[in-house]
């Protein structure tokens, strides 16, 4: 049985974000569903990608950077709301034997254009939808969180392995480069060890309302965005956290709206986190014995991430100022 420091590691950390390199289809041939009609004119471009709910996210961030990627491209659509159906085939030239509904999803088996199917549901979904792809012989990207509890993402793992399909979790910041140069100093130490990490990750939300605040969707601050500050805690460090030293939420509408906790890493590495829906926080900064450094923001889509000629700076007057400012 794996450990809660294993399970940490493998859900949070692992996984990749598009990560789109060479896998051979496990689907062949070609079937009806309730959507079907013309075929394909979509043009062949690496693995085909199908995403399984079209909220904002899926509209706003995975279709058009799947455009504009060189190894992989949208190659259907899954949804629960037929009236979107038609914008997107619009929008993105999908045919209707490449769109299915929840319940025909496991038709996809036999459409050899979809390699993988992106889960991009509320977390409280992801098991299910997930399980069903692998099931279809389909690789498997799954938004994070990767589920719910542990024994959920077990059920995912399994059948992915039962049915020889890839499994990746989609969080990105492990390939930001920025985020490379923080994982970069918690192996080399340029400013002596780490002493103290702080990870803060939130956003002022809106209203009251929606999957975000339903408790058995994953709703909540911890699942929506404490993934950002657990992580960057690990990856600032270097380290699996040993201890929870406390944690305390502020709770309203069946959720937590604000959760915040410290934790201890080996060697008396202490890591804060902090993740809201009422606050707009985001920022990285790691304490060492000679000095400091910081991302703010640490992990919005664009903007704000310091350059490699900032990083050098930084190091630069920070080692000038060390014995003055951190003793």
């Amino acid at each position: 049985m794996r450990t809660r420091r294993q399970f940490l590691s493998a859900a949070l950390g692992g996984g990749a974000y598009l990560w789109c390199l060479p896998m051979a289809s496990a689907a062949s041939g070609q079937t009806s569903n309730q959507y079907q009609g013309a075929s394909s004119t979509l043009p062949r471009k690496g693995l085909g990608v199908a995403l399984l709910g079209l909220g904002s996210y899926a509209g706003g961030q995975l279709a058009p950077a799947l455009q504009q990627t060189h190894h992989c491209h949208l190659a259907g659509i899954i949804t629960g709301t037929p009236s979107k159906v038609s914008v997107w085939q619009a929008r993105y030239g999908i045919p209707d034997d490449s769109v299915y509904s929840y319940e025909t999803l496991p038709q996809i088996a036999n459409n050899p254009k979809v390699d993988v199917v992106y889960i991009v549901v509320p977390t409280g979904l992801h098991a299910k939808y997930a399980i069903m792809a692998a099931e279809a012989g389909k690789h498997v990207f799954c938004e994070k969180p990767m589920a719910m509890t542990v024994d959920e993402c077990d059920a995912i793992i399994a059948a992915c392995k039962r049915n020889r399909v890839q499994l990746a979790i989609g969080y990105r910041m492990q390939h930001e480069p920025n985020t490379q140069t923080v994982m970069d100093f918690a192996k080399t130490h340029p400013f002596g060890p780490i002493r103290r990490v702080r990870a803060l990750a939130g956003y002022r939300g809106w209203g009251s309302t929606g999957w975000r605040y339903d408790g058995s969707m994953g709703g909540g601050a911890l699942y929506d965005m404490g993934v950002y500050s657990i992580n960057g805690l690990r990856y600032a460090s270097g380290l699996e956290p040993t201890k929870v030293r406390f944690a305390k939420q502020q709770r309203a509408h069946g959720v937590d709206l604000t959760t915040e906790f410290e934790l201890e890493f080996p060697g008396g590495v202490v890591g804060y986190g902090r993740t809201s829906f009422r606050e707009d926080i985001n920022h990285l900064r790691v304490d060492c014995r000679d000095g400091w450094y910081e991302l703010k923001p640490m992990q919005r889509y664009r903007g704000g991430c310091w350059s490699h000629q900032q990083w050098a700076l930084a190091r630069q007057t920070d080692r000038q100022s060390a014995g003055a400012t951190n003793g």
